[in-house]
C-alpha cells in the first residue's frame, strides 16, 4: 500500500467523527482539515521540486476514496482542491514559488468562463461569479476561468481573499463542502498570473513531467469519481449485515472497478509522449459516469435505515446529478465518438 494511502485510511475516524457536524454547519470542520493537511493529502499533485508528492492519479483516488469512507464532502474537496493544485502548477515558475510557498497550500477553482478579464495597464481587471466552488472559504488561492476582450479564455490564479464568497451553499448532498458562488468585482491580476485556457485543456503530451501531460478533463474526471466509489464502500463496511449488504458489495466493487481503470488509463497514457485520442478522453469520462452510476445504486440498495446511510445516499445522489459526472451524459458523448471518429 502507497505511504499516502495508509495515511489517508488512518485518518478515516476523524473525518467519520466529524461529518454530521460538517453536514449541520455546511463546511468541514477544523480538525478533518487538519488531518488531510497532516496526511499529505494536499500535497499529492504538488510537484517534486515544490515540495509535493507529484503522485500518479492511481495514488490520488485511492487516496480519495480512503477520504469518503469516513466523509463525502471531505472527500469531494480534496479531490477539487488536488485537480485545482495540478491546475496551478501549469502557471509560469514565478507564481508556482508564490503558490506553493505557503505548506499545504488549499487551492480550490472552477473552469466555467462565467467572468471578463479586461487589459488594464499591468494586468487585467476581472469581473464575473463563479458558482460551485468547493471548499472557497477554506481555500488560500482559487483558479478560476474568465473572457478576454478578444474573446480568448483564460486562467486565472487569484487569492481567494480577492473574491467574495457568497453563502449559497444549501443543498440535500455533499452539504460540508461548501461550494459557494464567489465573486470578482474589480480584481486586478498581473499578467504572470493569466494562462490560456485551451492548452490547459488540451493537455501538453510533450511535457517532461507525466503529471502535467494528460488533459484536463481527462485529469479531472479521474479524481472527482473517486468520492462515489469510496462512500458506495465505507457504506457497505459498515452495514456488513444489512438485508441485501452482499447485492450492495458487488454494486460497490463495481464501482471501484471503474475509478481505478479510469485513473489506470491516464497514467498509461501520460506515461508516453503520445497525443490523446478523443475516444482517450471519453473513456475516462464514461468509466467516472459508471462508477457513480454503481455507487449510486449501491447506496440505493441499502437504503436510509441510520443517519449515516442517509447521508451517503444523499451525497452520492449529488454526484450523479454533477454536470461532469451525470452516467448518461458520459454514456451520449462516448457513443458519439465511437459512431463518429471524432
Amino acid at each position: 500500500m502507497h505511504e499516502l494511502v495508509r495515511r489517508a485510511a488512518g485518518i478515516v475516524p476523524v473525518l467519520r467523527a466529524h461529518a454530521d457536524w460538517g453536514d449541520r454547519h455546511r463546511r468541514l470542520h477544523e480538525e478533518s482539515l487538519e488531518a488531510m493537511a497532516d496526511a499529505g493529502v494536499l500535497r499529492m499533485r504538488v510537484a517534486t521540486e515544490h515540495g509535493g508528492a507529484e503522485a500518479d492519479l492511481a495514488t490520488v483516488v485511492r487516496v480519495i476514496a480512503e477520504l469518503a469512507r469516513g466523509d463525502g464532502s471531505a472527500a469531494w474537496t480534496a479531490a477539487v482542491w488536488t485537480v485545482s493544485t495540478w491546475v496551478a502548477g501549469r502557471f509560469p515558475e514565478a507564481v508556482r514559488h508564490e503558490v506553493f510557498a505557503k505548506p499545504d497550500v488549499r487551492i480550490t477553482g472552477i473552469l466555467s468562463t462565467t467572468a471578463t478579464a479586461t487589459p488594464v495597464p499591468g494586468g487585467v481587471l476581472v469581473n464575473g461569479r463563479w458558482a460551485f466552488t468547493t471548499g472557497a472559504q477554506h481555500s488560500d488561492w482559487t483558479v478560476v476561468a474568465a473572457v478576454r476582450d478578444t474573446g480568448r479564455p483564460v486562467v486565472l490564479a487569484v487569492p481567494t481573499a480577492d473574491l467574495t464568497v457568497l453563502d449559497d451553499w444549501h443543498t440535500p448532498g455533499l452539504r460540508a463542502t461548501g461550494s459557494a458562488t464567489t465573486v470578482a468585482d474589480g480584481v486586478f491580476v498581473p499578467p504572470e498570473r493569466v494562462l490560456d485556457l485551451a492548452p490547459l485543456l488540451d493537455g501538453d503530451h510533450t511535457a517532461p513531467t507525466p503529471m502535467f501531460r494528460a488533459p484536463y478533463a481527462a485529469t479531472a474526471c479521474a479524481t472527482v469519481g473517486a468520492p462515489a466509489a469510496g462512500l458506495a464502500r465505507g457504506a457497505v463496511q459498515a452495514h456488513p449485515d444489512a438485508p441485501r449488504a452482499r447485492e450492495a458489495a458487488v454494486l460497490a466493487d463495481e464501482a471501484e472497478f471503474h475509478v481505478h481503470r479510469a485513473a489506470d488509463a491516464v497514467d498509461r497514457t501520460s506515461s508516453t509522449t503520445r497525443p490523446w485520442t478523443p475516444e482517450d478522453r471519453t473513456r475516462v469520462r464514461r468509466d467516472l459516469g459508471e462508477a457513480c452510476l454503481r455507487a449510486k445504486d449501491a447506496a440505493d440498495v441499502l437504503g436510509t435505515g441510520d443517519e449515516v446511510l442517509h447521508r451517503v445516499r444523499r451525497d452520492v445522489h449529488a454526484l450523479n446529478l454533477h454536470a461532469v459526472l451525470h452516467p448518461h451524459a458520459s454514456l451520449e458523448r462516448y457513443g458519439e465518438v465511437l459512431q463518429n471518429g471524432a
